[in-house]
């Protein structure tokens, strides 16, 4: 009995491993397609953000919405509240800001 629980975990545990690999391997190949994409550096995409809105940029990822890739760029602003400043990756214009709706409170309204 012993030996069939401890095969178990084994296969499991290859199972993880394996498949957090596959991810990984996906997601990184994501990311160099996308970038290649982008002809405006993190470092640029950061800047034009911060001039559009200001505060402290606490994240800026490229991603792809709408078909397009695009810088986006997480800034907190002196009110507490984040705003996403959305860069077109390619022309290094901005598309749009949003505000990004805070989690704890929606978790507080859900909860009452």
């Amino acid at each position: 009995m012993k030996a069939v629980g401890i095969i178990t975990a084994g296969v499991v545990g290859l199972l993880i491993t394996l498949g957090s690999s596959a991810w990984a391997d996906d997601k990184e190949a994501k990311i160099t397609d996308l970038a290649k994409d982008a002809k405006v550096t993190i470092d640029q995409a950061i800047k034009t953000a911060s001039e559009k809105v200001p505060g402290t940029v606490v994240e800026a990822e490229l991603e792809k919405k709408h078909g397009k890739t695009v810088w986006e760029v997480e800034v907190l602003g002196a009110d507490g509240n984040v705003t996403e400043v959305h860069i077109d990756a390619a022309t290094g214009t901005v598309i749009d800001t949003e505000a990004k709706k805070d989690e704890k409170k929606k978790e507080g309204k859900k909860g009452k």
